[in-house]
């Protein structure tokens, strides 16, 4: 199975919602088989989108951040992303995780009884993720499920069939095993919440080369200033301020290693307006300075 070399690049919507589409009408299924260490940063950067998302960690280890929680998985452990689930990933170094999305109607049509009674449950209760760990039998025989849909994507002849029908097994391990009722009881609708994050975001994705304070990005939003600084600590574990900050830096990468515009002029487009400052935590965030940042992405 051929790893890719280059990334999967991550687009989304002002609202941070992937805008690629997975597969297609007639196979609403995709599958990726990556490399963690040929993105931006080792990282793949928040979104979220309509599909389902499983990720097996073959190797290395990868930090996930999801709605307000973050942990790390290790080689041989996997995860299931809920359908409409901010998310981001990162590795320190090189980690592979083949992964796959799809559609929650590839199991099953949406008006069929199937859907109604073992699909919607599990998608429509705030169940952001489920981790499996190969420690635990019900979740080692989910990792086992998965490891076969990835082997599956090299059939030539017959891997559309065996892939829908390795899903409704793998469906089948996770419904048996879900408390749904349990879910059903702590329902919660975080919704709302991550739509004002989302503003306070998109605010700072469309202005980071201005000057913008903390109370402008609660404004976007219409809270106060503590509850941005609540949401962003809750969802994405960082402030407003130290978001916008290596948001700046990560665009000011980006035209480092995409353009030949001087250092100065990087800095003063990406919000930095004085280039020492702008220096300084670009190092501290990168271990590099501005020139060495981009020498080493020319060789590469």
């Amino acid at each position: 199975m051929n790893i890719n070399t280059t990334y999967t690049k991550i687009i989304t919507d002002e609202d941070l919602m992937e805008t690629v589409q997975h597969g297609s009408n007639l196979y609403p299924f995709q599958f990726y088989y990556e490399n963690l260490s040929v993105f931006d940063f080792n990282c793949v950067e928040w979104h979220w989108h309509t599909e389902l998302e499983f990720i097996y960690i073959e190797s290395g280890t990868v930090t996930l951040w999801i709605g307000e929680d973050q942990f790390n998985l290790t080689e041989g452990n996997g995860i299931f992303i809920n359908t409409k689930v901010i998310h981001r990933l990162y590795s320190p170094s090189k980690a592979l995780i083949p992964n796959f999305v799809f559609m929650p109607s590839f199991i099953a049509p949406c008006d069929s009884l199937i859907y109604q009674k073992y699909i919607l449950p599990i998608i429509s209760y705030p169940l952001p993720f489920l981790i499996f760990h190969k420690e635990v039998y019900w979740q080692a025989k989910v990792l086992s499920i998965m490891r076969q849909i990835i082997s599956a994507q090299d059939s030539v002849s017959s891997k559309e069939l065996l892939t829908s029908s390795l899903l409704q097994n793998l469906w089948l391990e996770i419904f048996e095993n879900t408390d749904i009722s349990y879910q059903e009881e702590h329902k919660e609708h975080p919704t709302a919440s991550q739509a004002r994050l989302q503003l306070m975001m998109q605010f700072i994705h469309l202005n980071y080369s201005q000057s913008i304070s903390l109370d402008d990005i609660a404004k976007q939003a219409m809270v106060s200033k503590s509850t941005a600084l609540n949401l962003f600590r809750k969802y994405l574990h960082i402030t407003p301020v130290n978001y916008l900050i290596n948001y700046r830096l990560k665009q000011a990468g980006q035209l480092l290693s995409k353009t030949e515009k001087k250092v100065s002029l990087i800095s003063s487009e990406t919000g930095f307006h004085n280039v020492d400052y702008f220096c300084r935590l670009f190092k501290k965030r990168y271990k590099l300075t501005p020139t060495e940042y981009r020498k080493q992405k020319h060789f590469l």
